[in-house]
C-alpha cells in the first residue's frame, strides 16, 4: 500500500475534514439570504488566488477546503437568496439540498439497476409522480438528464427516430446521408437550445420552418403549416421573456391528424400545469409527443436535474441505444436506456426528496407563490415614472422598460452595480427590457418590494 493511499484512507475516515466542511456550508447558508445578491469588486479580484501553478506536492486536504471557502463562498452568486430575477434559476427546497449531501456521500451512478438499486427505484417511483402531475399519457417514460437543453436534444433525437423508422430509415445504422427529409416547424421565438439541438442532430437549422408569434411571444396557430407525418412542431410552454403559453390544444390536435411529432420545450412553464388556478396555461399539453422540463428552475431543485418525458418509449431508447457485453441489464429499470450517458449521478435522490416533502399541495402553493410575486413586482413597478411592463404577465416572468433603450440600459447596469438584487437584459418588440424572473421559493413580498426599490434607486442615480 502507497503511502498516498494510506494518507487517503485516512481522510475517508477523517471525521474531522467533512465536519468542516459542513461547518463552512451552514455559515454559508446563514448568511446568503441577506448577502449581496452579486459578489463584490473585492471578492472577485480575490478570485486570483486560484491562478497558480499545478503543485507538484499534495496538499493538506483542510488548507484546500479553507482557501475554497475563504475565497470561493464570496464569489458565489446568491441565487439561493429571494431577490435573483436573473436567468430562470430557483432556490433550493432544504429537504432537496440535504438530501443531494446525503447522495454525495453515497456516489451513486444510476446508469444501471446494479449500480445503483435506490437510484432505479426512485427514478421509476418519480416518473410515475410526475406523469401524474402533469396529467401527461400513462404509458409516458422519463430520462433524468443534467437540463432541458439535453431534454430537449433527447425528445427531438426519440422524434428523429421514429418518423425514420416510420420511412424505413435506422438512423442508428444507415445515419443521415440519405436519409428522408425531416421537417422543423417551430416559432420565432423558440429557444436558443432548440436550434442548437436541431443542429447537434443533423436536421439543419436552415430547414425549420419559422412561423410568426403574435404579441406575447406565443406561436400563431393560425399560420402553422400543414403538417404530415414527417414533421416535428416545437411549442413552449412559458416563453423565455413574456413568459406566455403556446395553444397547445388547437395545434396538437391537428399535428395529432397529420400524425406529426410534438415536442414541447416546458423547461419551467410546464410546472404550471401543476398548479390548480395556472393549469389552464397548458391546456392540451397532455397530446404532445414528447416533453422537456427542469427540476432545478421551477421545482427548486438543487443543480443539476433536467428531465424528458416520452410518449413513445421505444423511440426514446432506441435513440439513446446502449449496448455492450458487459452491460448487467436488469429485469427492473436500468436508467442509461432513456439518457445519452451512461456515467452520471443520481440527481434523482433530490428530486424525489423535495417531491415527497411537498407532496401535490405543496407544490401547488410553492409554483403558484412566484406567480403571486411576479404579478405584484409588476403592480409595484407600473407605480414609478418611467417604468413600464411591456407583458401581460400569465406565469413568473415581468419584462421592464423605461423610456427609451439608453435609459433602461443605464437603468439595468446600475440595478447590477447596486447588487440589492440581480436581473439580466433582453430585446423585446424591438425595445430594450429588463428581465425579471421570479421563480425562487425564498422571494418574500419584502424581496419584491426592496428590488423594485432598487430599480427606483437606479433610475434616480441615471437620472441626477
Amino acid at each position: 500500500m502507497s503511502n498516498l493511499q494510506d494518507k487517503m484512507f485516512l481522510e475517508l475516515r477523517n471525521k474531522a475534514l467533512f465536519k468542516q466542511v459542513q461547518d463552512y456550508s451552514f455559515e454559508y447558508l446563514e448568511s446568503v439570504l441577506e448577502r449581496n445578491v452579486y459578489p463584490t469588486e473585492e471578492a472577485l479580484e480575490n478570485l486570483s488566488v486560484f491562478d497558480e501553478a499545478l503543485p507538484l506536492l499534495t496538499s493538506k486536504p483542510e488548507n484546500v477546503l479553507e482557501q475554497l471557502h475563504t475565497y470561493g463562498s464570496p464569489a458565489t452568486t446568491a441565487t439561493l437568496g429571494g431577490r435573483y430575477f436573473g436567468f430562470v434559476i430557483g432556490s433550493v427546497v432544504p429537504v432537496g439540498l440535504a438530501a443531494k449531501n446525503m447522495a454525495t456521500y453515497w456516489d451513486q451512478a444510476p446508469g444501471l439497476n446494479v449500480l445503483s438499486p435506490i437510484g432505479s427505484k426512485l427514478e421509476s417511483v418519480v416518473e410515475r409522480w410526475l406523469v401524474e402531475l402533469f396529467g401527461l399519457p400513462e404509458k409516458t417514460c422519463a430520462g433524468f438528464v443534467s437540463g432541458t437543453s439535453v431534454a430537449t436534444l433527447c425528445g427531438l433525437a426519440a422524434a428523429r427516430y421514429r418518423i425514420l423508422e416510420r420511412n424505413n430509415w435506422d438512423i442508428n445504422k444507415q445515419g443521415l446521408r440519405n436519409a428522408p427529409q425531416i421537417r422543423i416547424v417551430t416559432g420565432t421565438q423558440a429557444h436558443s437550445t432548440v436550434v442548437k439541438a436541431v443542429g447537434m442532430l443533423g436536421l439543419g437549422q436552415e430547414n425549420i420552418e419559422w412561423v410568426d408569434v403574435d404579441d406575447q411571444g406565443r406561436i400563431r396557430a393560425d399560420l402553422v403549416p400543414e403538417m404530415d407525418e414527417n414533421t416535428i412542431v416545437v411549442l413552449q410552454a412559458g416563453n423565455v421573456n413574456s413568459g406566455s403559453f403556446d395553444d397547445f390544444e388547437t395545434i396538437c390536435k391537428k399535428a395529432n391528424e397529420a400524425n406529426a411529432w410534438v415536442h414541447i420545450d416546458g423547461a419551467f412553464g410546464l410546472w404550471a400545469g401543476a398548479v390548480e388556478k395556472l393549469k389552464h396555461l397548458t391546456k392540451g399539453s397532455e397530446l404532445a409527443s414528447s416533453w422537456a422540463v427542469d427540476g432545478h428552475k421551477t421545482l427548486n431543485t438543487p443543480y443539476d436535474s433536467g428531465i424528458v418525458l416520452c410518449s413513445d418509449e421505444e423511440a426514446l431508447k432506441a435513440a439513446l441505444h446502449a449496448s455492450g457485453s458487459y452491460l448487467v441489464k436488469s429485469k427492473e429499470r436500468d436508467g442509461l436506456f432513456y439518457t445519452p450517458e451512461m456515467s452520471r449521478r443520481a440527481r434523482i435522490i433530490e428530486l424525489w426528496a423535495i417531491m415527497k416533502y411537498l407532496g401535490k399541495e405543496g407544490i401547488d402553493e410553492m409554483v403558484l407563490t412566484m406567480y403571486e410575486r411576479a404579478n405584484q413586482f409588476a403592480d409595484e413597478i407600473r407605480e414609478i415614472d418611467s417604468f413600464y411592463v411591456d407583458n401581460d404577465v400569465v406565469f413568473n416572468q415581468v419584462l421592464v422598460r423605461c423610456d427609451s433603450d439608453e435609459l433602461t440600459e443605464k437603468v439595468l447596469s446600475t440595478i447590477q452595480e447596486l447588487r440589492e438584487c440581480w436581473l439580466g437584459g433582453s430585446e423585446w418588440k424591438g425595445k430594450k427590457v429588463m428581465r425579471v424572473s421570479v421563480c425562487s421559493w425564498t422571494t418574500t413580498q419584502k424581496d419584491i418590494s426592496i428590488s423594485v426599490n432598487s430599480f427606483k434607486k437606479a433610475l434616480e442615480i441615471v437620472l441626477k
